[in-house]
């Protein structure tokens, strides 16, 4: 199996929610289009996204970036 990556990972997170890309966003404090990049691929985000976001979903930075 492959391994699941950080964009793998945080889209997955966010539809368990149930959440939208924009309402996702709006709670993070980010934009919808960040959101969007970050899914795809297209960009990393920082540090203080990465904080952020393992908090959001209550999981490690480690598992978010798909090193467990």
């Amino acid at each position: 199996m492959e391994k699941e990556n950080f964009n793998d990972r945080v889209k997955e997170l966010r539809k368990e929610l149930g959440l939208t890309q924009t309402q996702f966003a709006t709670k993070i404090g980010s934009t919808q289009r960040q959101v969007s990049f970050w899914e795809s691929g297209q960009i990393e985000p920082n540090i203080f996204w990465l904080i952020k976001l393992a908090d959001f979903f209550d999981v490690s930075v480690d598992y978010l970036i798909g090193r467990i």
